[in-house]
């Protein structure tokens, strides 16, 4: 579940880039007469790795533990399930020839309708989990992009860039890095009130399968 928040992509990078070069040709008083953009010399910029802050915020590796706990409760009960249907058509297949073909037949369509219950079953588990781990991601997005926005004001930082492996940025100093920072703030945040970052529970959807 690894994945970066792109908080700024190559047309910002480009952007900070334009405005350095055009800052050495532009005069001053052209620039205060607009009342828009800011120089490049004026900016100040961090980046985070943003791997590294989703990994290491307490709250997502809380949920994610609860997430594969989850799915360990629920692949042991789909095994128990699973190997009593198995029992089930043994049986049949032993003591099968002892029954008139009416009951042959109604006993094989009830299996081919227990099979059928089993595999709905599973799919409803993998899509219970799926829809966990998507809401998950997109909690922590939000709680993180929050903290990122009251962190840069308190911090006087204009930029906040994304550091992200194959992502737009190929190169930044470490200087700028302010990933432990992040870090370490926003589980503080988390700390003081865990409540408030875990958002209200849903009812979960019905996924017993019927025997």
């Amino acid at each position: 579940m690894k994945k970066g928040l792109k908080f700024i992509g190559v047309l910002a990078i480009a952007s900070v880039l334009f405005y350095s070069c055009d800052q050495k040709t532009a005069s001053t008083s052209e620039t205060a007469a607009s009342g828009e953009g800011m120089a490049a010399g004026d900016m100040k910029v961090a980046f985070v790795y943003t791997d590294s802050v989703i990994n290491k915020y307490d709250y997502f590796k809380k949920m994610s533990e609860e997430i594969t706990s989850k799915g360990q409760r629920f692949d042991s009960d789909l095994q128990s399930r699973a190997k009593g249907f198995e029992q089930e058509v043994a049986t049949f297949q032993q003591t099968g020839g002892n029954m008139t073909p009416n009951q042959a037949r109604a006993k094989q369509d009830e299996l081919m309708q227990k099979e059928q219950n089993l595999m709905t079953y599973r799919n409803n588990l993998m899509q219970e989990l799926s829809a966990d781990e998507a809401k998950l991601m997109n909690d922590v997005y939000e709680q993180v992009q929050t903290y990122m926005k009251d962190y840069a004001k308190e911090n006087g930082i204009d930029l906040i860039l994304s550091y992200t492996r194959g992502g737009a940025m190929w190169y930044a100093n470490d200087a700028i890095d302010v990933t432990a920072s992040v870090v370490e703030g926003l589980n503080k945040k988390y700390a003081a009130n865990p409540a408030g970052a875990t958002p209200a529970t849903a009812v979960p959807a019905d996924t017993t399968a019927k025997k």
